[in-house]
């Protein structure tokens, strides 16, 4: 395999990586807490789109509850949109373990 082969193919892997992370800007994933008390949408770029609280939850007395409830929803739409994420570059890498590809999305 000659070096520009090589060169070719890291390119067309480069562009390969970045229609996938425009893709993925483009998909959610909603975690939630508490029996769906609180529900949190994410993008693939770990932005929050939306936090969606039960009327029955929001009170002052409960305000620490809520809080632990928000995080908690917050970090598992953060974890499925990861998933998400190493999902679509294993379709790229074959499910193989590249050092700096696999690991984008760790």
């Amino acid at each position: 395999m000659d070096m520009n082969s090589i060169m070719q193919q890291a390119q067309q892997m480069q562009q390969k990586m970045a229609g996938i992370q425009e893709e993925l800007k483009k998909k959610t994933a909603t975690g939630s807490a508490g029996g769906g008390m609180v529900t949190v949408t994410v993008n693939g770029s770990n932005e929050v789109l939306s936090v969606q609280i039960e009327p029955t939850v929001i009170s002052v007395d409960e305000k620490e509850m809520l809080q632990d409830l928000i995080t908690a929803a917050t970090n598992d739409a953060l974890r499925k949109v990861k998933e998400i994420g190493k999902e679509e570059m294993s379709k790229l890498t074959g499910g193989m373990n590249i050092p700096g590809v696999s690991n984008l999305f760790s």
